[in-house]
């Protein structure tokens, strides 16, 4: 999991990602390639 400023970019890292908003902060996720991890706030 990393910890980014900006998420436009890791989103543009592979097509199956996913940004998710939980308790305040914002997630990457990708369920095919789970090592596509980040979050911000």
């Amino acid at each position: 999991m990393k910890v980014v400023n900006s998420l436009k970019t890791i989103k543009a890292r592979h097509k199956n990602c996913r940004m998710i908003r939980r308790k305040g902060r914002i997630y990457v996720i990708n369920k095919t390639n789970p090592r596509f991890k980040a979050r911000q706030g």
